[in-house]
């Protein structure tokens, strides 16, 4: 392991062989999810991970390990001190992105980085930069597991799953740890919205929880967007070509129409980042009698979510407006929510989150998330969740990479933030 002083935590240096060791077991498992199918989990192949997870949990000792009808993973790590704390959840999801192969991942591991171009052996067209990628330059003379250039890596969240999982392991082995009861859920459908759909927060029994599932070193986030999926449907005419003169009505092309009708310089995700929105369409499907396009709209902030959502219905009645004959159909439905205002009901979750940070020797840095997660959903059920960095970079591609110190310093902070959880005052 590197030395360096952002990393100057014992603690971290210990645990990032344990984390790394199952990280590279779990990131062969294929565990991703599916945006068409009818059934929870979405594939089954994530029951894979699921039950080996439950094998693990069970051999650190925890015997109420389980995996219920839905898919969920969910365990408890007894309280070490006699006093009574709030019972806190730590949580990450099992499954991988829809967009990019899960199948046959195989890792590979640098030892001791240049600080130069990484080539990715698979792919000779793919390769990390760091004059690109600015965050490789942060991590010269560390270790990092990168992608082969054909698969996603699986960090998001098996980096995640892995650092709970390494954490759990040495509290399990060092009962003088004080530390109160901890509930351990594992989830899956997190990639395609469904994490939380059949999450049991009664049976859960947690005050509060974290979602480690976030990315660079030290941050820890508040903020989500909030999301809604926009459904367009335009019908037309069918028609048989050759003889379709004053008849067709083609609902491919009014789609097209309506597309190119979508601001190019603003209000996508090519063309923001920050704190800035986006609607951005990303499944189109049908014929020339019925066309079907699928939008998401996001924001920090639900008047300018409203707004986007009402740009999407009038550039959709504006694209058949032409001909009286053409149709258009458009519905919403809500994702989850930013959990920045209930969160800011708890600030004791972030300050303990924070410290955390420290004892595991990086500096915090509270940032917002460009999307969600399993805790944007369980924040608007009732249960605060904010997110913790796993550590991983460029995720959903084939250039996903993760380094080594960074997942012992999230098992680092793991541990710490259990123990800072029972120091509080009851």
């Amino acid at each position: 392991m590197a030395s360096d002083p952002r990393y100057s935590s014992p603690l971290a240096a210990e645990l990032g062989e344990p984390a790394l060791a199952r990280f590279l077991r779990y990131v062969v498992i294929d565990t991703q999810a599916s945006e068409s199918s009818d059934t929870y989990p979405s594939t089954l192949k994530q029951l894979d991970l699921s039950r080996l997870l439950v094998e693990e949990l069970k051999e650190l000792g925890l015997e109420d390990a389980d995996l219920d009808e839905h898919g969920y993973v969910t365990a408890t790590v007894p309280s070490t001190v006699p006093h009574e704390v709030p019972v806190l959840g730590l949580i990450a999801h099992v499954d991988t992105s829809p967009a990019v192969s899960g199948a046959d991942v195989k890792p590979q591991l640098v030892t001791g980085y240049d600080g130069g171009r990484l080539a990715l052996p698979a792919n000779p067209d793919l390769e990390l930069d760091p004059a690109e990628l600015p965050e490789l330059s942060k991590h010269v003379g560390h270790d990092l597991v990168t992608t082969d250039g054909t698969t996603l890596l699986g960090a998001d969240d098996k980096a995640g799953v892995a650092e709970i999982m390494a954490a759990v392991a040495y509290l399990t082995a060092h009962p003088e740890v004080p530390h109160g009861r901890l509930r351990i859920a594992f989830t899956p459908d997190e990639e395609v919205g469904e994490g939380t759909t059949f999450f049991d927060l009664e049976a859960f029994g947690a005050a509060a929880a974290f979602t480690v599932d976030g990315s660079t070193a030290g941050e820890i986030q508040d903020e989500t967007f909030s999301a809604v999926e926009i459904t367009v449907r335009f019908a037309g005419v069918s028609m048989h070509p050759g003889f379709a003169k004053g008849h067709l009505v083609n609902a491919i092309k009014l789609a097209a129409d309506f597309v190119a009708s979508l601001p190019r310089d603003t209000l996508s995700p090519e063309t923001t980042d920050g704190r800035d929105g986006f609607v951005h369409p990303y499944l189109i499907e049908g014929h020339g009698a019925e066309t079907r396009l699928v939008m998401i709209a996001r924001d920090f902030d639900e008047d300018r979510l409203a707004d986007h959502e009402a740009l999407v219905r009038r550039l959709a009645a504006e694209a058949v407006a032409t001909d009286e004959r053409a149709r258009v159909e458009v519905s919403a439905r809500r994702q989850y929510t930013n959990m920045k205002r209930v969160l800011d009901e708890h600030p004791e979750l972030i300050e303990a989150a924070e410290e955390a940070v420290r004892r595991a020797g990086l500096e915090p840095r509270l940032t917002w998330i460009r999307g969600g997660t399993d805790g944007s959903r369980l924040t608007e059920r009732g249960l605060p969740t904010p997110n913790l960095f796993d550590g991983g970079h460029e995720y959903h591609s084939e250039r996903e990479w993760i380094c080594v110190q960074d997942m012992g310093a999230a098992c680092a902070m793991i541990v710490h933030l259990a123990q800072i959880w029972a120091e509080r005052p009851s």
